[in-house]
């Protein structure tokens, strides 16, 4: 058969990130028909009688960043930006521990016999109508049917009390305000029998971030980064004000669900744009030294705990920055790299023209050079689904959900089994906020020198390893015991600071906040089970450190399946993460 003609022009076949162009050229009929399908590969016999010629002015995002400076004042500017709104984030994620706090308390008992009680101080009162514990202190739940005023005349505490006819709580209860003037527990009397109630307000927060993590990130994939985030600023605030003035338990375990729900929106959004925005060799500083904002998040919740304690003044006062987050937002760039990819090529270029500006370089491309900076289908809707559709990121998307579990399981299990220091709650959330500062530092040297994957590997296997040293430390040796409880718990954010840079550079674009909104979903069911898994001590109390410790290895097992990404540029369409990346897509010229 005689052969045809390639319509007028040329074609340009694109693989990965090569630009190949077939001139018009004699094909026979099957050569043709194979072009115009977009058939994913030819025979050495077709490739022969194409003419391939590599575009050399085609450039990649990495080369635009590259000319207008990808680590210039306006990467910092909108790290600077970021920082506001993620200074709230610990400080939530760790609320529950001040707010939700139980001080002591007893039995209110005035009521008995008020004539009686007249001329009691406050202490002889409590000695006669409130039996003691075996280990000598007041009981919290329990209190006389009537009072016995022989207890003032006897040495209390040598008397046994517990024959003495007792019962529940008839009135509330008296608290020691001296550290909280009001906690949960305080305000809806969530002690004794209730107690659970006030742990639970944490699992729903949780589960409110659990739930949120995919949601914001499909969004964020599908309408942008820059207005999904002023949504995720707007509803947090909206929804912790209101918790902060909830009228019952229902009501404030609601609106701390909402916001628990939201929060996960700053989360996960707020890091994917920062990291974005820089350039290959800078993507470092961006992902990790910018994470020591929740460091400084977590040392503010010290102090500003110490000085608010009151829980509802102590909610806002945490959630205030997010008003100075609204009004910075209107500084705050899109993503470039969103933008080109969903073929929003005019409004990417106003923005690169504006770090261009900052940077004080010079901006030589058009809109249309950044239509050739990424390769693929600019106008496809992409779901979660297309995590488990090809085979690449199908085995992404399992690795990294087994890992981001892991690491979550494991932190939260180290955090919630740790001794504290002394019995000041301040003093112990001001320690373990500063010995992520050196973690920090050091994770982000290693990283740039050594790799994200042999580090996060390493930082999971070291964290099993110390969880595994204090199954066989005796008790009696607490200093050794919570010097390694320490080291792990430094391991453990370290593994969790990394997994957060190296997620977003395993991920493309087209679905990296959906990929991160997946993963983060997965960290927070590990937070969920945590808890649970603790309560495993009643049948062998070393059943959860073993566990604990199993799963970490078993992460940074796992962790060795993944792909090195440092200075790798980072993956715009799910093609490029495959290895079958030739023929990608047939575009007629």
């Amino acid at each position: 058969m005689t052969g045809l003609e390639v319509p007028t022009g040329s074609i340009v076949i694109r693989m990965g990130r090569l630009s190949v162009k077939l001139s018009a050229i004699p094909l026979s009929e099957t050569q043709a028909d194979s072009i115009e399908k977009g058939s994913r590969c030819f025979c050495e016999d077709n490739l022969a009688n194409v003419n391939i010629i590599a575009n050399p002015t085609t450039m990649t995002f990495e080369d635009i960043l590259v000319k207008i400076n990808g680590f210039g004042r306006f990467q910092v500017m909108i790290v600077l930006i970021q920082c506001v709104s993620r200074v709230t984030l610990p400080a939530h994620f760790l609320l529950n521990n001040f707010i939700a706090a139980v001080p002591p308390h007893h039995c209110a008992v005035d009521w008995l016999a008020v004539n009686a009680f007249r001329n009691l101080t406050a202490q002889q009162t409590q000695t006669v109508s409130i039996p003691l514990e075996a280990d000598g202190e007041p009981s919290s739940c329990l209190m006389f049917s009537e009072p016995h005023f022989h207890l003032l005349y006897n040495n209390s505490s040598e008397i046994n009390t517990t024959d003495l006819p007792a019962e529940p709580c008839q009135n509330g209860w008296v608290f020691d305000n001296s550290t909280f003037k009001s906690t949960l527990a305080t305000e809806w009397d969530l002690v004794c029998q209730d107690k659970g109630m006030n742990q639970v307000t944490a699992t729903v927060f949780f589960i409110g971030v659990m739930m949120g993590a995919p949601v914001f990130g499909l969004l964020s994939d599908r309408f942008g980064r820059r207005p999904v985030l002023l949504v995720a600023y707007l509803s947090t605030l909206i929804f912790s004000t209101a918790s902060a003035f909830s009228l019952s338990y229902i009501m404030y375990m609601v609106m701390r669900l909402l916001t628990g729900f939201t929060l996960s929106g700053i989360s996960i959004i707020s890091v994917v744009l920062s990291v974005e925005w820089f350039g290959t060799e800078h993507r470092t500083f961006a992902g990790i030294i910018v994470s020591l904002d929740c460091t400084v998040g977590n040392l503010l919740l010290a102090g500003v705990a110490y000085l608010v304690n009151d829980w509802r003044w102590l909610t806002i006062a945490v959630t205030s920055p997010l008003f100075l987050s609204v009004a910075l937002w209107w500084w705050l760039p899109e993503s470039a790299r969103w933008l080109i990819a969903n073929g929003k090529t005019e409004q990417a270029h106003v923005y690169l023209q504006r770090c261009a500006v900052m940077n004080k370089c010079k901006a030589d491309f058009t809109p249309e050079t950044l239509a050739d900076a990424v390769i693929g289908d600019q106008h496809r809707k992409y779901t979660i689904v297309d995590l488990m559709r090809t085979p690449n990121i199908r085995k992404l998307a399992i690795c990294t959900g087994i890992v981001w579990f892991g690491v979550a399981f494991t932190y939260y299990g180290i955090s919630l089994n740790m001794t504290g220091f002394g019995q000041s709650i301040y003093l112990k959330q001001f320690i373990y906020a500063s010995i992520e500062v050196p973690g920090k530092i050091g994770v982000f040297y290693l990283v740039k020198m050594i790799g994200r994957r042999p580090v996060e590997v390493g930082t999971l296997l070291l964290t099993g390893a110390c969880l595994l040293i204090n199954i066989f430390v005796p008790q009696g040796l607490w200093v050794v015991r919570t010097v390694v409880g320490v080291l792990g718990k430094g391991l453990s954010e370290a593994a969790f600071t990394i997994l957060f840079l190296y997620t977003t550079e395993l991920y493309p674009t087209v679905v990296r906040q959906t990929g991160i909104g997946y993963t983060s979903f997965l960290a927070r069911m590990g937070v969920a089970v945590a808890p649970l898994v603790i309560l495993l001590e009643d049948v062998w109390k070393l059943l959860p450190s073993i566990v604990f410790c199993a799963v970490s290895v078993l992460a940074g097992l796992v962790t060795c399946l993944l792909p090195e990404t440092r200075d790798v540029p980072l993956p715009e369409f799910i093609d490029d993460i495959e290895e079958t990346r030739y023929c990608c897509a047939v575009q007629k010229k």
